[in-house]
């Protein structure tokens, strides 16, 4: 089981996500940016390690949502989810294909890692979408 840590990173408004490159597993699958777990390491410390290695910017971190498990034909991942905001830097990706800023309801357009459907499912349920 591969324990993972991910920040739903909210900046005016918008999500920042990321496009998985074609050369990781999963390719080309959209998620929340984050890493793997480190022995000896908290989930909040690797979170910040994560995200300043993969986009150069520190963050603050906020509410931890649902813990989701999720098995894939050729390995399982333990995903630990928070909701995040910049501390500090400017978001440059490092290993993604590409990134996004989108609006919460711009969310599900986007062909997700199915590990992270539950996560985009329950942020939105948490913070509802307002219609004018």
């Amino acid at each position: 089981m591969i324990r993972v840590t991910c920040a739903i990173l909210k900046h005016n408004n918008k999500v920042l996500i990321c496009q998985r490159s074609s050369s990781m597993k999963l390719p080309l699958k959209w998620e929340f940016p984050g890493g793997k777990i480190e022995a000896d390491e908290s989930k909040k410390d690797c979170l910040k390690r994560e995200i300043f290695e993969e986009l150069g910017t520190n963050i603050r971190i906020g509410e931890e949502l649902t813990m989701v498990e999720y098995h894939y034909p050729d390995f399982s991942v333990r995903l630990y989810p928070f909701i995040c905001s910049i501390e500090s830097g400017t978001v440059q990706p490092v290993e993604h294909a590409q990134i996004r800023w989108v609006s919460p309801g711009e969310l599900m357009n986007y062909d997700w890692a199915d590990a992270d459907i539950p996560i985009v499912k329950e942020y939105l349920k948490l913070h509802p979408l307002k219609y004018t």
